[in-house]
């Protein structure tokens, strides 16, 4: 699932132009002529039509096969945004720690016994959560490489009797009904082709009285009068939705909407846009070094294409369209 991940190789495009202008050595100017051929090879292609669903769970699966060892060996085992309070801070790899503490306290957790993440990346969050509150943790991913190796390093952090990580659907979870009173999910919902589905699998996993945390991009809440966003809007979200395989957004409303009608109680909502947004310059320092620009040069045309379309996502961010939404409830008792 996608959890930020490959964003930071788009600032390598623009650290490699920058990095050339004083030299003249063929080398950089080699890789300036290839980061651009890349770019305009990306952007072309990011006005295709949309995917199907099964394309879409295709795409993702390759997508982080090829792209996760790339992101971790920059930034490590948490593929997510950061939390940044004070804003100036400069610790980002505990930043991302520190987000999911936050959203665990934010959504008063402080007990679990069995959790459940849904697109769980290489394991990270469920590896920190299985450690501070003692539960077992079930991780679910698209992608292979990612579930081998979240369960190698589970291994290597003498977690793998607590921890567990497959492939699996979380559009299909392969957990019976009421299995876990933490149901989380971090930065993957916005790969779900079918919110709908999505939530409906969220409560039927968790236990009575579970709690679930949805953390995930959504695009604005819809003013007063509105029905849709703009076309404009639109554009932008589409161009996205290609490089990162998604399907269309929703609004946080819309989730509290959705819950409200499979009967979840004790919603809550919030938006940490502000809160995150300093870990996108954060990504483009730590990408200016030469091994993060051939990284990204080696990685495949999908992830150069996602490199490109972070400029987009932060197009998105800066005009209030696309938002850091949290959302929490629980499931009903009866």
């Amino acid at each position: 699932m996608m959890k930020l991940k490959i964003l930071v190789v788009s600032a390598w495009l623009s650290a490699v132009q920058s990095w050339s202008v004083s030299s003249n050595r063929p080398l950089r100017m080699g890789l300036v002529g290839g980061v651009n051929s890349i770019a305009k090879r990306a952007r072309d292609s990011l006005l295709s039509k949309e995917r199907s669903r099964e394309e879409l769970k295709i795409g993702i699966a390759g997508f982080y096969d090829r792209s996760s060892k790339l992101w971790e060996s920059v930034w490590g085992e948490h593929m997510h945004h950061g939390y940044y309070v004070p804003e100036d801070r400069t610790d980002h790899v505990q930043a991302q720690i520190d987000l999911i503490d936050q959203v665990l306290k934010w959504a008063e957790v402080q007990s679990a016994t069995n959790m459940v993440d849904v697109g769980c990346g290489i394991g990270g969050s469920s590896r920190h959560i299985a450690r501070k509150l003692g539960c077992t943790a079930q991780g679910i991913t698209l992608s292979p490489y990612q579930a081998q190796r979240g369960n190698e390093l589970a291994q290597e952090q003498r977690l793998r009797e607590q921890t567990n990580f497959q492939v699996a659907d979380a559009l299909d979870m392969p957990f019976a009904d009421n299995s876990f009173d933490l149901v989380w999910s971090l930065e993957s919902g916005e790969h779900m082709p079918d919110k709908t589905q999505f939530v409906n699998e969220l409560l039927r996993v968790a236990t009575p009285g579970g709690r679930i945390i949805v953390v995930t991009w959504c695009h604005r809440d819809l003013e007063e009068g509105e029905t849709s966003l703009t076309k404009r809007e639109e554009r932008l979200l589409a161009k996205i939705n290609r490089a990162y395989y998604l399907p269309k957004w929703c609004s946080v409303n819309d989730y509290v909407d959705l819950l409200k009608s499979k009967g979840a109680i004790d919603i809550k909502r919030d938006d940490w846009s502000y809160i995150i947004a300093p870990f996108w310059k954060a990504v483009i320092r730590s990408s200016l070094n030469f091994r993060s620009v051939w990284g990204l040069l080696r990685s495949g045309f999908s992830t150069q294409r996602g490199a490109y379309a972070m400029i987009l996502m932060l197009r998105g961010f800066n005009k209030g369209l696309i938002k850091f939404g949290l959302i929490t409830c629980k499931k009903p008792e009866n």
